[in-house]
């Protein structure tokens, strides 16, 4: 009787609303009755809004269920729903508020209601003090802003959304407005909203009262990229010349050990330039799309300078200043003075600090500015009484920061700081070593005659720029090389009339296989001499003559590359090798807009580990190895011992009399074979 009972539709809803979406019209009068019992539910629900109310829960999940089988009759449900939510949201039981939720997110779903009104009240419902609310509703604005701009961009809908973004992040309710942050950063990541305006308004996070606002607002733009990162190093590599046509150019011809060099350093300058083209892809582009950087960043200056805040948020705060300065190379010259201060080898994070430091130097500060900022690293750091690794930080520092401003460094600092090459530390030694090569390819005429190398083409028409000096070319440098080429074809066609005879010699008849030299290749560095004869004034003018006279092919410019290239590794005109080349082992760290500690901590020799560290180590090796013999432990540790274990245990003046002891001096060796035996194999079996 009572399963019959339970299968009366008006009391078995999940029955009920199985068979109305199968067949709508045939049962319009059952949903009818349970619709006008949701009506009178509401009206009780209404007298007590903070009571659980199990039946009215299951009627609204029912009417969201069957929403769209029944559009005329449940038109006004959303809004009814909505307005509920809204009217009562702080005082509802939260089962009974979630439930809702969860009906107005079905009926979004299934598409019954407006996107922004129901964004806006999921806004609203994100003051509640209820977690798990907080995060459904997270997780369904990030999805169904996602949904809404799946086939295109639906900028109606995005721009009142935006809108109302930018009042929640100025509310008063600190977890809202963290929510409403954190749903902005997530739809930039997922490509959704990643306009100039979504960043802009995440820039006003930056100003936050809100700690933990303030955090993720600097994160945002703290952040990289890796996907994107890993796309552009794997298109970069496909373009100019590889290694296989340098080891064809310098293996062809005659062997000697003066090729064999000449490949080597060729294969480094290739390596070199391949890293230098590399494009830095970093935080989605985020710091490009601010309107207006120099007074964000001046904003934040300003704050940081009055700040309260963690060291780590102010470290934060630094890191996002230096980027906007160096990136956008803006003028904020109170900066510098300011992280001056914390430039001492004792301070916390001081390593992060002369990132800072290195990443807001750019080309356009003037050299007064930052001379400073060097000379306080170069006493502070780089002195005998520091360790090697503090000396070899700060001069990674110091390279960092003339890499990107070089007129800020004196020519008696430099020379200084290149005497440090012959220093006991392999650390610092190379670090200076590495400071050294980059003023060999910036200006040689800085260092002592000693450290410049061997001059090379590149390092004779290497010259430091004036402060606020452009160089402008009207030619693609290098491309006098193909006229040159030409010039040599039309003398080869004038020499040569027909195709060679060949023959095959008696001894190539085995079938043996003959080398054959690649002409095009022999070519290639016979122009390069060539090269090299021809005044500089005349290059210029063949080459500013072949960039105005034809379009380049992509063929063209990898010939182009390959000249300059060995122009890297070629000795200047006049200038044999008569010193060895002072290389640092490391290759030259490609500089983008981003710099990475990498830079500025990297120590060539591993540091000595300290006394706990090798101990530590010492014992992660033992783990397959036994502490102690395990001892045998009796079943209750509170029963009294056997008369054997008590034997044991007795002094042996107390024990010598006894018919045992004395029987065991009277062994025969036989004896004492067997009773040996046994004990080894009960041992054995005990372990």
């Amino acid at each position: 009787m009572s399963g019959r009972q339970s299968n009366k539709l008006p009391n078995n809803l999940p029955q009920l609303q199985n068979l109305v979406k199968r067949d709508p019209p045939s049962y319009l009068d059952e949903f009818l009755q349970q619709y006008r019992h949701y009506q009178s539910n509401v009206q009780i629900f209404k007298l007590e809004p903070d009571k659980p109310n199990k039946e009215l829960a299951d009627l609204v999940m029912f009417l969201a269920q069957v929403g769209h089988c029944y559009l005329e009759h449940l038109s006004t449900f959303p809004a009814e729903l909505a307005e509920l939510l809204l009217s009562y949201h702080t005082v509802l039981e939260p089962d009974l508020r979630m439930t809702f939720c969860k009906a107005l997110i079905l009926m979004r779903n299934k598409d019954l209601i407006d996107p922004s009104g129901l964004l806006e009240l999921f806004f609203e419902l994100l003051r509640c003090h209820d977690k798990l609310l907080r995060k459904t509703l997270y997780t369904h604005i990030v999805a169904d802003i996602k949904n809404i701009n799946a086939k295109h961009k639906n900028n109606k809908v995005n721009t009142t959304l935006q809108n109302f973004m930018y009042t929640m992040l100025r509310d008063s309710n600190p977890i809202a407005a963290k929510i409403s942050l954190d749903v902005m950063v997530e739809l930039y990541k997922r490509d959704i909203w990643n306009d100039a305006k979504t960043v802009n308004v995440i820039t006003t996070a930056c100003f936050s009262k809100v700690t933990k606002i303030l955090v993720a607002g600097l994160k945002f733009f703290l952040g990289k990229d890796e996907d994107e990162k890993d796309e552009s190093a794997s298109e970069s590599e496909t373009e100019g010349p590889s290694a296989r046509d340098l080891k064809v150019r310098y293996s062809t011809g005659k062997k000697s050990t003066k090729n064999k060099k000449k490949l080597e350093r060729a294969m480094k300058v290739l390596k070199k330039h391949k890293k230098k083209k590399k494009a830095e892809v970093f935080n989605f582009s985020a710091i490009h799309l601010i309107h207006d950087p120099q007074d964000f960043s001046e904003k934040l200056l300003k704050q940081l300078e009055t700040s309260k805040e963690r060291f780590e948020v102010k470290i934060m705060l630094m890191e996002l200043i230096s980027r906007l300065v160096g990136i956008h190379e803006l003028f904020l010259f109170n900066f510098y003075p300011f992280i001056q201060r914390f430039l001492q080898p004792h301070q916390r994070e001081v390593t992060k600090i002369l990132l800072c430091a290195a990443q807001a130097s750019h080309q356009l500060v003037p050299p007064e500015v930052i001379e400073p900022v060097i000379m306080t690293i170069a006493n502070n750091f780089v002195t005998d009484r520091n360790s090697g690794e503090v000396m070899t930080v700060g001069i990674n520092a110091i390279r960092e920061v003339t890499a990107r401003c070089p007129l800020a460094i004196t020519e008696d600092l430099l020379q200084d700081l290149a005497q440090y090459k012959t220093h006991k530390d392999k650390n610092v030694m190379m670090s200076a070593r590495g400071l050294i090569q980059l003023f060999r390819n910036l200006n040689p005429q800085m260092l002592h005659k000693k450290d410049r190398g061997r001059p090379t083409e590149a390092s004779a028409e290497a010259k430091i720029k004036d402060y606020g000096e452009l160089e402008a070319k009207d030619y693609i440098p290098g491309a006098e090389v193909l006229e040159v080429e030409e010039e040599k074809k039309k003398e080869g066609e004038e020499d040569e009339d027909g195709w060679e005879s060949a023959s095959i010699s008696d001894d190539d008849e085995d079938g043996e296989w003959v080398d054959v030299h690649h002409s095009s290749d022999e070519d290639t560095g016979e122009v390069a001499e060539k090269l090299q004869k021809i005044p500089v004034e005349e290059r210029k003018a063949k080459a500013a003559a072949v960039s105005a006279s034809r379009l380049l092919t992509q063929d063209d410019f990898k010939k182009i590359r390959l000249v300059q290239i060995a122009k890297e590794v070629n000795a200047a005109p006049g200038k044999g090798q008569k010193r060895k080349n002072v290389d640092s082992d490391d290759e030259e760290e490609r500089r983008g807009e981003l710099l990475t500690l990498k830079n500025i901590e990297k120590l060539h020799k591993k540091p000595k580990a300290d006394k706990e560290t090798r101990l530590a180590t010492a014992l992660a090796g033992r783990t397959d190895r036994k502490d102690f013999v395990k001892k045998r432990s009796k079943m209750n540790p509170h029963a009294s011992t056997s008369n054997k274990e008590k034997r044991r245990k007795k002094n042996f003046m107390m024990m010598r009399h006894s018919q045992n002891v004395r029987s065991k001096g009277k062994r025969s060796f036989r004896e004492k074979q067997i009773a040996l035996r046994d004990a080894l194999l009960k041992k054995k079996k005990q372990h």
